[in-house]
């Protein structure tokens, strides 16, 4: 499970690599991170730098040490830099706020993501949206359409379409309003086990990053949404958010109420002291984990669609979106 801590040195390892113009070996890169107040020595580095050239993000030379390669240079640009530290979780908890989601009536506003693909996509994205949404990979069957003249003070670009999709955070959301403390902790890859949630194979913190943890694991290309679709095994995206245990009951009973307003997909919630799936739990907290409803746009870009995704996007009048 990838611990913000060792992120962060990832990044600064980045940033050190791209800042020379020649390959930089292990026993440099260490003695850069001393001065820069990182305490980690060359054999370290040399496990950092594994990870990096697994993710793509750097190159080695041979002896001469590594160069950060263009992928890397995207990743570093979004990366987890301290003047940005924090951003997404105070922006989740902005929406979350937002959210007048009602589990009982059906209406209100959900927190969406926004997709954009190529209006010449758009027929074949929508089914492959439609497949995964009608196999429970989703929060909710429920999408919208919005074009390049539209209301919904989002802006789509020439010859694109965007597709909002239910983002579950929205379940913090209406947890929230609900009264029931909720916070949400980690985005997270999931292991799928004859059709069943098996375990999570690696975590990111939202007060860890800078960027939507699920953003990063997409542009990684980690999942197998169709693969754990059509076989039972694979992997899919899901967050876990905790509650105070003695919420558990009232939190579960909503969720059931949610779910008969074809929100909710596929939820599990833990027992309390426990870690779900392989999530830590705080002490006295319940774990309860949301299959992500970008798991959807997950299942386009396997197909070969180039989709760009922006998670945690904007609000939306969920009795105005269309069930596929």
């Amino acid at each position: 499970m990838t611990d913000p801590n060792v992120e962060r040195k990832l990044v600064e390892i980045m940033r050190i690599i791209s800042e020379s113009d020649k390959p930089l070996g292990a026993r440099l890169i260490a003695d850069e991170l001393h001065n820069r107040g990182y305490a980690i020595g060359e054999r370290a580095v040399r496990y950092h730098l594994r990870i990096l050239d697994e993710r793509g993000f750097t190159k080695k030379h041979g002896y001469i040490g590594r160069t950060i390669t263009e992928r890397g240079k995207k990743e570093l640009n979004d990366a987890l830099i301290s003047d940005r530290f924090g951003f997404v979780i105070t922006k989740i908890e902005e929406l979350m706020y937002k959210t007048d989601y009602n589990p009982e009536t059906g209406k209100g506003n959900v927190i969406v993501n926004i997709t954009y693909v190529d209006k010449d996509d758009y027929d074949h994205t929508m089914e492959i949206i439609r497949y995964a949404m009608d196999h429970g990979a989703t929060i909710s069957s429920r999408v919208g359409i919005i074009e390049e003249d539209n209301d919904q003070d989002v802006y789509v670009p020439e010859g694109k379409i965007a597709i909002a999709t239910v983002c579950s955070i929205t379940v913090d959301g209406f947890l929230l309003n609900s009264g029931v403390p909720v916070v949400p902790i980690y985005g997270g890859l999931m292991q799928m086990e004859d059709y069943k949630p098996a375990g999570f194979v690696d975590l990111i913190s939202y007060s860890g990053t800078s960027i939507d943890p699920i953003k990063i694991f997409l542009r990684r290309k980690a999942t197998s949404i169709l693969e754990a679709i059509e076989t039972g095994n694979g992997r899919m995206l899901a967050n876990v958010r905790q509650v105070p245990a003695s919420a558990s009951q009232r939190a579960a009973e909503i969720l059931e109420m949610a779910k008969k307003n074809d929100l909710c997909g596929h939820i599990a919630i833990g027992d309390p002291d426990e870690d779900i799936l392989y999530a830590p739990i705080e002490r006295g907290k319940t774990g309860i984990l949301v299959m992500v409803g970008i798991n959807s746009v997950a299942a386009v870009e396997e197909a070969g669609i180039q989709a760009d995704t922006h998670p945690v996007s904007t609000l939306m009048e969920y009795s105005k979106m269309k069930k596929l």
